[in-house]
Parts: structure tokens; C-alpha cells; sequence
């Protein structure tokens, strides 16, 4: 039982192992450059809605 459990421990270990290693540098580094560009596009809209409700109410402060 106690080397069942190491067995399966170890399969597990050199699975994660595998598959970190399957992923190449390139494709997570574009992944990260495509979800700061998300970020940066959401971050400006809400800039932009916040910026246009203040001006609909006429509010003496444009800064959002």
C-alpha cells in the first residue's frame, strides 16, 4: 500500500513536470502581452464611460 501511494505520487509529480514542460515560452508570453492589452482596453472604456456620465450630470469635476 505504502508503495502504491509513492507510485501514484510519483506519476503525478512527473505528469505536472511533463506538461510544464510541453508548454512552450512563447505561447504564455503572448497570452500574457494579449491580457494586458484586454486590461488596458476595459481600464479605458470605464475611463471613458465614467468621463461621459460626469458629463451628462453636469459635474463640476471631469476627472475620473
Amino acid at each position: 500500500m505504502k508503495y502504491y501511494k509513492l507510485l501514484l505520487k510519483s506519476l503525478l509529480v512527473a505528469g505536472f513536470a511533463f506538461t510544464l514542460t510541453a508548454c512552450g515560452d512563447g505561447d504564455a508570453e503572448n497570452a500574457g502581452e494579449e491580457l494586458d492589452e484586454v486590461m488596458t482596453d476595459a481600464g479605458n472604456a470605464v475611463e471613458d464611460a465614467c468621463e461621459d456620465v460626469k458629463d451628462g450630470v453636469n459635474a463640476e469635476d471631469k476627472d475620473c
